[in-house]
């Protein structure tokens, strides 16, 4: 078998199987060299989903006409010229073979106006045509400055390439997504997209929020909390979804490193932990993120789409960006409302002080638990402070959740604060603040357990008491003391004691089931939060209880002084905020 060299536009043609997957990766390719070429007003033409025809206008720096036939050659670029440059890349593309891929594989005419009058040919635009890797020579052309590529027939000569292609709707929704996150990105630049003669896309130059606003919806932007936040060199911006408002798609994760788009399973990671706690049955949350850093902190030459990166220090960039939202997401309750959503504070705002009322009796078990946990709540010098009626207190000075006024259908908790009306489901805030203290009793390694007079007995499944056996010291730091009494049945002397009015007999098989699927051992350590999860939704007061006054006002003191009170255990929303505002609306008052 002899060797050989292979032609060039063959191996441009091979080059296109990984830098020009499908229309939508041409598109990109294109785009990015219009922002790089600092263009302010970029127009797209797709016909047949890209497939038929892809045409980018831009009124860019342009391109000199001695520099066309160079533009479609394979590894010409004007990015970089040594390895220094390549180790800080700060452009969108570098490489330069994109374009000489695409003329590989379709019919391309170039046409472009150099803004520098200095440049040979500046007086007016020149064009270029290539065909199938074959290149014409330039000839005078009309267009201001800028440049105007046009594909025609795109893979028109590698059939089989073409066959993997989707339907024409396929194959547009990808351009179209392509062209939304480059415009996320970069919203002091014009983009007009145009499918088949119908203008589908039409974002003016504008601030940052209102490209949000238009690109991922009006949906996005009422649930979004804003993100800052810096550490030397690294610094993230942008906005995230609050977790009430997740969906179980991930249509809505945009990620930018340096104003790139990319998709990095490092930081997906940091991003799904920080929202662990928040977040369960498979909801995903939705997320806008700038991450910017030095460039050569990031090495973004790890593939020909440029949409793979690598950091020099990843794990620093995970725990920043981990910090940085599970900060936002865990900060205590303050209202402001947006359209009836909790308001989460900056990660830089102080932390509201541990806030405790005093009851005499407390059937919620929210007095005596303050009496255990407050210390772990308080600073120094912080004291517990007893709560006020509405009545004694002006409205400016009632604290977020305000104080309660009754209690709707056994299941709603109605409060009164200085905004409006407070409305908390009361299992769900119930259930979070059960949850927290779980936590930091278990962090603190002091669960205090209840002992039961009359230890339970009950039958399970011998795999499940094997399991047990050897972890039994373990299940008794959690507060769970159980003994084997046969090879198919337990007893339960005692239960974690914020849990002690729950049905023991519940709460041990809820563990136990737990056990069965993923093992003591996993369940302790990796999985350990989804079992105090279990186990608060087990503790938590139920529906059509019967709560006095008192009762609901400890439980919204505690929800202020709670993290991440604002969602249940599985997500849920726990309470709302309806403005006087809203409220004078409905019955229209002021009309």
């Amino acid at each position: 078998m002899t060797i050989r060299i292979l032609p060039d536009v063959l191996i441009s043609q091979i080059a296109a199987g990984e830098v020009v997957e499908r229309p939508a990766a041409a598109l990109k390719e294109i785009l990015e060299n219009s922002l790089d070429a600092d263009a302010t007003d970029i127009q797209i033409d797709l016909e047949q989903g890209g497939i038929k025809r892809i045409r980018v206008a831009d009124n860019g720096s342009g391109i000199a006409r001695d520099e066309l036939a160079l533009a479609l050659t394979r590894h010409a670029t004007s990015k970089i010229a040594s390895l220094a440059d390549l180790e800080q890349v700060a452009s969108l593309g570098f490489r330069g073979e994109a374009l000489a891929s695409i003329a590989a594989i379709a019919r391309v005419q170039l046409t472009s106006r150099s803004a520098n009058s200095s440049h040979t040919g500046a007086e007016h635009a020149w064009t270029v045509q290539a065909e199938g890797g074959h290149l014409s020579v330039p000839a005078p052309a009309a267009r201001g400055t800028g440049t105007t590529i046009d594909i025609q027939d795109l893979f028109f000569n590698t059939p089989a390439r073409r066959k993997f292609l989707k339907t024409e709707a396929t194959e547009y929704a990808h351009c179209a997504e392509t062209v939304r996150r480059l415009a996320l990105a970069n919203p002091g630049t014009a983009f007009t997209l145009t499918h088949n003669g119908r203008v589908q896309l039409r974002l003016n130059a504008e601030p940052a929020h209102s490209r949000v606003r238009q690109v991922l919806g009006e949906a996005f932007e009422q649930n979004a909390i804003a993100v800052e936040a810096a550490a030397g060199v690294l610094r993230v911006s942008g906005w995230v979804i609050r977790p009430s408002a997740a969906t179980g798609n991930r249509d809505n994760q945009h990620v930018f490193v340096n104003d790139r788009y990319v998709r990095d399973k490092l930081i997906v990671h940091a991003l799904r932990e920080a929202y662990r706690d928040v977040l369960h049955h498979q909801l995903n949350p939705a997320y806008c993120l700038f991450i910017s850093l030095p460039p050569d902190l990031v090495d973004v030459n790890v593939h020909p789409a440029k949409t793979e990166i690598r950091f020099r220090d990843s794990r620093g960039v995970h725990q920043f960006l981990f910090h940085a939202v599970e900060r936002l997401l865990s900060a205590p309750v303050t209202v402001g409302s947006i359209h009836g959503a909790a308001e989460v504070p900056a990660p830089s705002a102080p932390r509201a002080a541990w806030v405790a009322p005093q009851q005499a009796s407390m059937p919620l078990q929210v007095n005596e638990a303050m009496a255990f946990y407050a210390p772990l709540g308080q600073g120094p010098g912080e004291s517990v402070a007893p709560a006020q009626p509405l009545s004694e207190r002006g409205q400016g000075d009632a604290p977020p959740l305000g104080y309660a006024l009754a209690q709707l259908h056994g299941v709603y908790v109605l409060a009164q604060n200085a905004q409006g009306l407070v409305l908390v489901d009361m299992h769900a805030a119930h259930e979070r603040v059960v949850y927290e203290k779980l936590k930091a009793a278990l962090e603190a390694r002091a669960v205090p357990a209840q002992t039961l007079l009359i230890p339970v007995a009950l039958t399970v499944d011998a795999r499940d008491v094997a399991e047990i056996g050897p972890h039994l010291d373990a299940l008794a730091n959690i507060g769970f003391e159980l003994s084997i009494t046969s090879p198919t049945s337990v007893a339960v002397r005692s239960v974690p004691w914020l849990l002690k009015d729950a049905d023991p007999v519940e709460l041990t098989r809820a563990v136990l089931a737990e056990v069965a699927e993923f093992g003591v051992a996993r369940l302790l350590a990796e999985r350990r939060n989804e079992l105090l999860a279990t186990l608060a939704c087990h503790g938590a007061v139920r529906a059509n209880r019967r709560l006095t006054l008192p009762e609901m006002n400890a439980l919204l003191r505690e929800m202020e002084a709670t993290e991440r009170a604002g969602q249940c255990n599985h997500g849920r929303p726990t309470w709302f905020q309806v403005s006087l505002g809203e409220l004078d609306a409905m019955f229209m008052r002021g009309r």
